[in-house]
């Protein structure tokens, strides 16, 4: 609810008080943003569904709340619609005042966390030993953009990548290179990252059928928990050359995030299992150790358990993930811990909140989220993959996107016949088409698949980054052809609102406080991109030269009020990109 629509509340419920006494403190006077703009800003709905306890009629009750309500510094009168709607309509005047105050604002009106938390947001996490592929490419930009959002709001952000560096893998990939390739255990950089995931493959496919080689690796793996000092180094070197090749992703990307793998956790787990059996949940069955969870049933109807301590004394995956959890509330002080994950992980979070609930590791103040998301897809409308039907791999993913954003620069340069250097052209073609591709997924609701396009993410029309980004730097043109700092003009300038579309395009720009708290709530960054588009295409009815206005032609002190409204869409705009991870462009 933004600042404008909570006074109006506040007053709406003072005034249900004076009409009908101190019973109805408390009642929600529903008041919500009006449906059709020719009805008003907003609408307050409350007389009909109190009709029947009031035994009125309810436009009775409208005109009594109506009779006792004082907003005249904030509406125009307020009208009387239907079955008692109360119609309100904010004043010029006051947009205008709301308006000069946000200009002055860094934040642009949007207020920070009232009570700042310690939030842990868990993204990306690629495995050691293959490379990033368009599977990790949402979790990476999603969580991204979440962290971000809320180290706006002043939250205290802990971004974690909790990276796949353990495990049965290793040992695997380790006996098998001891054979082939011995010296990529012992040297620095003897393998690159293509020839690393080729042997992971050849060491899994010989691991499924030599049984012989099976014990080996299990071997390598005991050797690895058990610290052996060649099989560490092996260890450390595959995991650095992986870690290289994940940063160049992070770098193009622009995504900070801090490493800490499943081994950071190694040494938790056994307390894990020592303490789940002090807490009488743990169940010895077939050998292992598990915890047997409510709401998970077989075919057979009988519970479903969570190993937790493998037959051969190894542990699983939800081992770790329960040391994680309770190391980050106990150690990192995790009020909120947020995971980042594809919708096929929805069971798994269940079932090791539910696990770690039923321990009692959660206080009452700590709230786990799991933030799913759907799949990428095809033109095609299948999973996203290259046309020999392998995993497309992120660096070439993005690698493209940019070649593509350059073609498509020197076409649009050669039509309106402009020189630019190669230095501007990279530029501008890296912005775009990393842009392109964060919000291509961001502007989707996370929870459904998307298609993914380079036509349709790189079109300059439409819900896409390149529209934004065009909205953005026509802004900064205008400034460059009047010669406007608009730095300067927070100096007592008047903003004067008459014009519809200046109407329109103010009363939006004083909405991204509320997108944002919503936001910051719902974790869904759709929202934000949604609000964005819709800003840009009020923007450019603003300025367009048959519906909306003349900005540096205008007369003053219209010519200096149409250039303010110009310099908060441009904030606006550079705001919100940035809490998605994109960057501006002064020139495209």
């Amino acid at each position: 609810m933004n600042a404008t629509q909570e006074q109006l509340k506040l007053k709406l419920e003072q005034a249900l008080v004076d009409a009908f006494g101190a019973d109805f403190a408390g009642v929600d006077p529903i008041l919500v943003p009006a449906s059709n703009p020719q009805f008003g800003d907003y609408q307050a709905n409350a007389a009909l569904s109190l009709s029947r306890k009031l035994g009125k009629q309810p436009t009775v009750i409208a005109s009594m709340i109506v009779e006792k309500l004082d907003v005249s510094e904030i509406c125009e009168p307020p009208e009387i619609a239907g079955r008692g709607f109360i119609n309100l309509k904010l004043r010029t005047a006051y947009l205008e005042s709301q308006l000069k105050t946000i200009q002055a604002d860094s934040r642009l009106g949007v207020p920070a966390a009232k009570i700042p938390k310690r939030e842990i947001v868990d993204f990306s996490s690629p495995n050691i030993a293959k490379e990033m592929h368009v599977g990790h490419l949402r979790s990476t930009i999603i969580g991204d953009s979440i962290a971000r959002i809320l180290e706006f709001q002043g939250h205290d952000v802990l971004r974690l990548n909790h990276v796949g560096d353990w495990g049965t893998q290793f040992g695997m990939l380790i006996a098998y290179l001891r054979e082939v390739y011995p010296e990529a255990l012992t040297t620095a950089n003897a393998l690159d990252i293509g020839d690393l995931v080729s042997f992971y493959r050849e060491a899994k496919q010989r691991f499924d059928a030599d049984l012989a080689f099976q014990e080996t690796a299990r071997q390598e793996v005991v050797r690895l928990q058990a610290g052996a000092e060649d099989t560490l180094h092996a260890w450390k070197l595959l995991c650095e050359q992986s870690r290289r090749e994940f940063q160049i992703i992070y770098d193009l990307l622009d995504v900070q995030v801090i490493e800490r793998g499943e081994s950071f956790y190694n040494s938790l787990l056994p307390k894990v299992v020592e303490d789940l059996e002090k807490s009488g949940l743990l169940v010895e069955n077939q050998g292992a150790k598990c915890v047997f969870l409510e709401g998970f049933t077989n075919r057979e109807g009988e519970s479903l358990p969570l190993i937790v301590q493998k037959s051969d004394g190894g542990y699983n995956y939800a081992t770790t993930d329960l040391a994680s959890l309770r190391y980050r509330i106990q150690q990192d002080e995790g009020k909120r811990i947020i995971y980042v994950t594809d919708a096929g992980q929805a069971n798994h979070f269940t079932q090791f909140f539910q696990v770690a609930s039923r321990a009692g590791w959660i206080p009452n103040d700590v709230e786990l989220v799991h933030v799913p998301f759907g799949l990428v897809l095809g033109e095609d409308g299948k999973k996203f993959k290259t046309r020999s039907g392998d995993t497309v791999r992120l660096r070439d993913l993005l690698d493209e996107a940019i070649a593509r954003a350059h073609a498509d620069l020197k076409i649009r340069l050669k039509e309106e016949e402009r020189e630019e250097t190669e230095e501007f052209m990279n530029k501008v073609a890296q912005v775009v088409g990393i842009s392109a591709v964060k919000y291509a997924d961001l502007s989707q609701n996370r929870t459904s698949n998307y298609m993914f396009s380079y036509d349709k993410m790189l079109d300059l029309k439409g819900n896409t980054a390149p529209y934004m980004l065009y909205a953005y730097a026509r802004i900064q043109g205008i400034s460059r052809k009047g010669g406007i700092n608009f730095k300067e003009l927070q100096k007592n300038a008047k903003v004067l609102l008459q014009h519809e579309t200046e109407l329109t395009l103010a009363k939006y720009l004083l909405q991204l406080g509320e997108v944002i708290s919503i936001v910051e709530q719902d974790l869904l960054p759709n929202r934000l991109c949604e609000y964005l588009y819709e800003l840009s295409k009020k923007f450019n009815q603003f300025y367009d030269r048959n519906q909306g206005v003349r900005v540096l032609e205008a007369e003053e002190p219209l010519r200096t009020s149409r250039l303010v409204l110009c310099d908060l869409t441009a904030r606006t705009l550079r705001l919100g990109l940035s809490l998605l991870g994109i960057q501006v462009l002064e020139r495209m």
